[in-house]
């Protein structure tokens, strides 16, 4: 047995300040630092008087909870705020990986350097906050026959923001418990996760310049982002990729039954844990899913409203045997089981109603509005408010600020179709309200009630539809 100690964390290495500072600058330019979910790192003033009448501020200070031991110049009642937000991250990747926490994190969480006495920081973690960053540091002891981990030990060094310790803390918790991270895209990807994750919901929370970046740029091929080699620190664009990835196939139904294993076999070093072995055969699915995903996502995003269905069998219609499907108004793209070819006529039959909001008014299946025919209720007589805990398999959540302004060329409530062919989409078509329609190409014809991307979770309502090929005769 022997006890050595690992340099900088593997999943925050030296050059990771440099995505960090390179983020911080866009966000400074966008405006976006004075959010409530991204708190900058300030640095002292410098005055040019020899004394000051402005209060001095307080030097580093300990501050600890159940798991966290914080060393911090956060004023009070930041420093509590972060160690709740760090437990309440902590309970849910310690849950999802089945691994309670079972040893102290200890974190040196930094906003002015000028406070801190000089040899209280270690000189690489004091490099990092210099640089308006984060690192992990560990050091672990390991049998010198097996390689097996035995004991780990890690120190978080991060500037006082609220994203930079939450995702250093899951490093350290990886370090701690597994002895690593896994390969760069899956231990950025899902420490960027753990600073994001909201406790009983997979909506999409991220910073608004995550959302513009990926929308707005050509997707970076799937494998190219797990089969790459890049390292950690490489750049805050790459993080995005790889939180992107890690959100989708945790999250999505089609997916996530693999992905939680994958994660365990790759923190666990078992030689089978690899992406294409676990995947391979989905790869062109996820793929598929992937891009569409970067091409609609939005703050308030939910995978498991729009995870594609790979199941349903199509056919193509008959004059005289109908097809029959049911369109969901909370949902994306749903199977018609219809297979049509281009140019064929169709003839649509539909019952049902949606709304698109608890307060908006009943739609038909083609966005018109319907008379209301329920009488008026009578007010109901006074109650005593009682105050209840939040249930959030009931409760509507707070809705999240859209980052890119929906354009959609369709009304709200239209129900639209789209074409599906090896693993392509045709432009969506409205479905007319008249009856008919004629198929614009070739391919498996999906369904969806027209609505922001982002804002599917609070329909309510469903439609009946059957197509009938319509013939000369």
């Amino acid at each position: 047995m022997t006890s050595h100690a690992t340099q900088a964390d593997a999943a925050c290495g030296k050059s990771r300040w440099q995505a960090w500072r390179i983020l911080i600058l866009l966000l400074a330019g966008a405006g976006l630092l004075a959010s409530p979910d991204f708190v900058l790192a300030q640095t002292a003033s410098k005055s040019k008087s020899k004394k000051s009448d402005a209060p001095q501020p307080a030097g580093p200070r300990d501050y600890s909870s159940a798991n966290f031991l914080v060393h911090t110049d956060l004023p009070e009642a930041e420093a509590n705020d972060l160690l709740k937000r760090l437990e309440t991250m902590l309970t849910l990747i310690s849950k999802y990986w089945g691994r309670p926490n079972k040893q102290t994190i200890e974190m040196f969480v930094v906003r002015d350097l000028a406070v801190w006495p000089p040899n209280s920081l270690d000189p690489v973690g004091r490099e990092m906050i210099q640089q308006k960053a984060g690192i992990t540091m560990s050091t672990g002891t390991v049998n010198r026959q097996t390689g097996k981990l035995l004991a780990a030990k890690a120190r978080v060094y991060a500037i006082a923001d609220r994203g930079v310790p939450q995702h250093e803390a899951v490093h350290a918790y990886c370090h701690q418990m597994f002895g690593h991270a896994g390969p760069t895209w899956y231990a950025e990807g899902m420490a960027e996760m753990g600073h994001c994750w909201r406790d009983g919901e997979s909506r999409v929370h991220c910073l608004p310049i995550v959302v513009k970046y990926l929308r707005g740029s050509e997707p970076k091929p799937l494998l190219a982002i797990v089969n790459s080699r890049d390292q950690t620190g490489d750049s805050w664009q790459n993080y995005t990729w790889r939180w992107a990835l890690c959100h989708l196939l945790a999250n999505n139904p089609n997916y996530y039954d693999r992905f939680r294993p994958l994660g365990l076999g790759i923190l666990a070093d078992q030689p089978d844990a690899t992406f294409e072995r676990v995947y391979g055969s989905m790869s062109k699915e996820i793929a598929f899913e992937y891009l569409f995903f970067l091409q609609h996502f939005d703050l308030g995003y939910e995978v498991t409203l729009t995870a594609w269905d790979w199941k349903t069998k199509f056919r193509h219609a008959m004059p005289k045997a109908p097809i029959v499907c049911t369109v969901e108004a909370n949902r994306g793209w749903q199977a018609s089981r219809v297979i049509v070819r281009k140019g064929e006529e169709f003839e649509v039959s539909a019952e049902g109603s949606w709304t698109l909001s608890a307060d908006s008014p009943e739609l038909s299946p083609f966005g018109v509005e319907l008379p209301n025919q329920k009488p008026p209720e009578k007010p109901a007589p006074a109650k005593k408010t009682v105050t209840s805990k939040r249930n959030l398999k009931t409760e509507a959540l707070e809705e999240l600020p859209s980052i890119i302004r929906d354009e959609s060329p369709f009304k709200s409530g239209q129900l639209v179709g789209v074409l599906f062919n090896d693993y392509e989409l045709s432009e969506p078509f409205a479905i007319p309200a008249d009856g008919s329609f004629v198929a614009p190409g070739e391919g498996q014809l999906f369904l969806r009630c027209e609505d922001a991307w982002n804002r599917l979770a609070d329909n309510k309502g469903k439609v009946s539809l059957k197509f009938k090929l319509k013939t000369d005769n």
